[in-house]
């Protein structure tokens, strides 16, 4: 199958990479990120994504940055927890796009590596990938079988950069208040 994946960072993309072409499918990845903040914090993500989409032999499509896209979707949002209100608008937003991108390209599914993060509730995740693309969307709950494990030790190995927040600059917020 040609599956449009959505990539959040790299290291969810190696894990979610590395099962699906064990399953014969064919990845176009996208990076389609907006939430990300501060603008360094978007360049080293994206460069990761780059690095794992170069070492898995996959085409990477990516989405201009608009961070005052997102900040208008979530702006109302502001003080949700993680998790909360503000996470369904960010992954609709990005599902969105994906959804666009794979009817453009003329891909056979869109999927996301979101459901690869412990901090992600993939029934969330796929309810909204579902209600965007019906049957387009192949929802999936990566972290299962060891999925993140995985993705840990393949960021390991291939010394990839790891983030500690979501990406958003709510979610820097918080993390700073701990």
């Amino acid at each position: 199958m040609n599956i449009l994946l959505h990539i959040c960072c790299g290291i969810c993309a190696a894990g979610v990479v590395e099962r699906l072409i064990t399953e014969g499918h064919k990845i176009t990845g996208l990076f389609y990120n907006p939430n990300i903040h501060p603008p360094e914090e978007y360049d080293r993500r994206l460069e990761v994504a780059r690095r794992v989409a170069q070492k898995f032999d996959f085409p990477l499509e990516e989405v201009p940055y608009t961070p005052e896209e997102w900040l208008w979707e979530t702006k109302s949002l502001a003080n949700e927890p993680e998790g909360g209100r503000r996470c369904a608008v960010c992954f609709r937003l990005r599902l969105q796009t994906a959804y666009a991108y794979m009817e453009r390209l003329g891909m056979d599914v869109f999927a996301t590596t979101l459901t690869i993060s412990p901090h992600k509730q993939a029934r969330v995740v796929n309810r909204i990938g579902r209600e965007i693309g019906g049957d387009k969307f192949l929802e999936r709950d990566f972290k299962k079988q060891a999925g993140f494990q995985r993705a840990i030790a393949l960021a390991q190995e291939l010394s990839l950069y790891r983030q500690h927040y979501c990406g958003c600059r709510y979610s820097i917020r918080m993390e700073q208040g701990r």
